[in-house]
Order: C-alpha cells, then structure tokens, then sequence
C-alpha cells in the first residue's frame, strides 16, 4: 500500500486554479513505468477531452459549426503529439 491513500493535484491556469484529490493507488494502477502523478492525470485529461470532442463533432445530431470542427482538429493534433499516435490509432475509433 501507498504511503499516503490520496494524492492532491492542482491545476492551474490564467483563469483559476482547483485541486484535485485521487486515490494514490489508482494513480499506481494507470501509470506506465515511472510517470508522476500529475503525468497519469494529464494523459487521462488528454484522453477524455478528445473523446468529448469527438463526440461533439462525429456522434450528435445536425451539422457542427466550424468552430467545434476546428476545436476538434486542434484537439486531435494535440493528443498526437502528446502520445505520439492518433486518437484513432489509440482507440481503435475513426471517422
């Protein structure tokens, strides 16, 4: 067992900051190799922002605007260049 049952996170930008408690043992159980905390967190951000967009963009009814459009391609080069392989590679979902 972990020295401590949690973990506290912040996060922080020009807008506010909030922190974030998780279970450390949760962070132990998602980390690949020696990631910290705050990498395991940030990977998850990364996944479930993505899903959100993509949701958006390719899972609801009508036409999406060009800015959910444009969000969705920013979105999706960002998580490729954080894992190094794209949405669809990692999730075995495309359009």
């Amino acid at each position: 067992m972990a020295e401590s049952e949690t973990v506290t996170l912040t996060l922080e930008s020009d807008e506010g900051t909030d922190e974030l408690e998780v279970p450390t043992t949760l962070i132990e159980m998602l980390a690949e190799g020696d990631e910290s905390p705050p990498e395991v967190v940030g990977d998850i951000a990364m996944f479930g922002l993505a899903q959100r967009i993509h949701s958006a963009t390719h899972h609801s009814e009508g036409e999406v605007s060009d800015e959910v459009a444009e969000t969705e391609t920013l979105t999706l080069d960002l998580f490729e260049k954080r894992f190094g392989r794209s949405f669809a590679e990692l999730t075995g979902h495309s359009h």
